[in-house]
């Protein structure tokens, strides 16, 4: 078989490089990695007949925005060509944070250029590898005592058992009306906000347990469970940040962009992103697949959880991807975390069953929604946990996808395909 590059393959099929990649994402191209980690090949075979077919039809319309941030692959993320997965094994979300902050020439040599720990017991000081993003502290990351006492001020009328999600909707709005830095757009100047308020958005929820150490997903576990955590699963907390970061234009993403081509301030972009996160098609899915998992009080109650479901023509949360058809790769690597950590656990035992239960009706396999579910159940976190892991690490991707959005200074401008009645 002949393989051809992806410059190849766009000039043939008339398109730009994002398209291609867009077809890729959708299934209409499959690809492959060359030797050497770096390029993207495709068939020359499958390319010529997408030719000579035309564009993909019975496909919904896609807005191609041209980003040097994430690449999506057959079964994972790629940040600035690093995968996702590798940076997961080993690398704190505020390293991953500030590479996707930090724009390269050479995105495919990343990964062996990124430091960190490879212990969970380091990462309670994770390194700030460089002052690339406009970072010069090298220590904690942190928000003002007087924006963030403002922040747990404003959460002393919300009602006790509101989720995390909701807070940190309240956390964020308070913590940009403090920060009289806010409207400063540099590159520099983001990712110290970025910093402040991913700090904040942390330290502003209520602590439940005392933190293991002061890395962000230290500080985030003391937030969302009462019970201490143990070194191997909040190693898979750490991985889940990692993981979750960023995902191309997923739509709370591509809400984010829009905002930020408007110039709203990073505060503003948060707080969009964080509006269409918790919708049930897209971060909400990891609360609906933690109360599926609630349901499934023991294995033999996973047939009935799921044919419940089907009956009522419901989606089962947790499973199935619209770009992943064959499987989500961060869901089993984080999955495969979690069993290690906790061996025999029956909330492992009960998610096994449900996966299995799906395979038997044929239906779509786990994502990373559902090993959160399985995650928080583990180690015993508080209701929404899943949903405020989702928002505090994808925060890092929409200041990302906003800095460019910054640096192009035009608004982005969807046009609608009127379908009303005939214009007199």
């Amino acid at each position: 078989m002949e393989w051809i590059d992806a410059a190849t393959a766009a000039e043939r099929l008339g398109v730009k490089p994002a398209t291609l990649y867009a077809y890729v994402s959708r299934g209409v191209l499959q690809r492959r990695h060359a030797d050497d980690g770096r390029r993207s090949l495709f068939s020359a075979e499958e390319v010529e007949r997408l030719a000579r077919r035309g564009r993909p039809r019975n496909q919904p319309p896609e807005l191609v925005i041209e980003s040097a941030v994430t690449a999506l692959g057959v079964d994972r993320p790629y940040y600035r060509g690093a995968d996702a997965l590798e940076l997961a094994r080993t690398q704190s979300l505020e390293t991953v944070a500030t590479w996707l902050w930090t724009p390269t020439p050479t995105p495919a040599s990343a990964p062996t250029s990124l430091p960190g720990p490879s212990d969970p017991a380091a990462l309670s000081h994770p390194p700030d590898p460089d002052a690339r993003a406009g970072g010069e502290d090298r220590g904690p990351w942190r928000c003002e005592e007087a924006a963030l006492r403002a922040a747990v001020a404003a959460q002393r009328g919300l009602p006790a058992d509101l989720l995390p999600l909701d807070r940190l909707q309240v956390i964020t709005t308070v913590l940009g009306a403090s920060d009289s830095l806010r409207f400063h757009l540099d590159r520099t100047s983001v990712a110290a906000t970025g910093r402040r308020l991913i700090a904040g958005l942390v330290d502003a929820l209520p602590e439940l347990s005392e933190p293991a150490g002061e890395s962000i997903a230290a500080r985030l576990w003391s937030r969302l469970c009462p019970h201490p955590a143990t070194p191997a699963l909040l190693d898979a907390l750490r991985a889940a940040l990692v993981l979750l970061a960023d995902h191309e234009l997923a739509a709370s993403t591509l809400a984010a962009r829009v905002a930020a081509s408007a110039k709203a301030d990073p505060y503003a972009v948060v707080l969009t992103g964080l509006g269409v996160l918790g919708g049930p098609l897209h971060g909400g899915a990891a609360y609906g697949a933690e109360r599926l998992l609630r349901e499934v009080t023991e294995p033999g109650l996973a047939a009935r959880a799921v044919a419940e479901r089907v009956r009522r023509g419901e989606r089962v949360p947790g499973f199935g991807h619209s770009v992943y058809k064959n499987g989500d790769g961060r869901g089993a690597l984080l999955l495969d975390l979690v069993e290690r950590a906790a061996p025999g656990h029956d909330r492992i035992a009960a998610g096994t069953a449900l996966a299995a239960e799906m395979r038997r009706r044929r239906l779509p396999e786990r994502n990373i929604d559902f090993a959160l579910a399985v995650l928080t159940a583990v180690a015993g976190m508080t209701s929404g946990a899943g949903e405020a892991i989702f928002a505090v690490a994808r925060v890092t991707g929409w200041l990302a996808h906003a800095m460019e959005e910054y640096e192009r200074g035009s608004l982005l401008r969807l046009r609608a395909s009127y379908t009303g009645p005939p214009i007199r």
